[in-house]
């Protein structure tokens, strides 16, 4: 990902979420050295991913797919080159978190070996209060 990306990364963002991040987060994500990665086919983004790693572990902080282009293994592709990524910092253990309603999300994690180690209550901004977050791990 690249600064001049940054537009069109939060405009996917805005499409998928109800509480999306920022271009500002996406910048300061860029700016502070996190691995920042986009899916492209041709010109087109079609999906993006944020890592943060250090001290022997890795935290996927963001990762999405065009609403439009689900469904067709981008997602998948973009978590196993960030678990490559993370490996590659020397990570041990790749961690996020994920709502439990998202059960697509929770289910391709779950495929690429994720586990649930716990839970952060009222995690999530959702339309009605707070949802909670599951927190999965992979050991690398």
């Amino acid at each position: 990902m690249r600064f001049s990306d940054v537009e069109a990364v939060a405009d996917i963002e805005r499409a998928a979420y109800a509480f999306p991040w920022t271009t500002g987060m996406f910048a300061d994500c860029i700016g502070s050295g996190h691995e920042c990665w986009v899916a492209r086919e041709r010109a087109e983004i079609l999906g993006y991913a944020v890592l943060a790693a250090g001290a022997g572990e890795a935290r996927l902080l963001n990762v999405c797919v065009r609403p439009t282009r689900r469904r067709r293994g981008h997602g998948t592709a973009l978590v196993r080159h960030m678990i490559d990524r993370a490996a590659g910092c020397n990570a041990r253990t790749l961690l996020l978190e994920v709502r439990p309603s998202n059960t697509a999300a929770r289910r391709m994690y779950e495929d690429l070996g994720f586990r649930e180690v716990g839970r952060r209550r009222n995690y999530y901004p959702a339309a009605e209060g707070r949802e909670d977050a599951e927190i999965l791990a992979l050991s690398l």
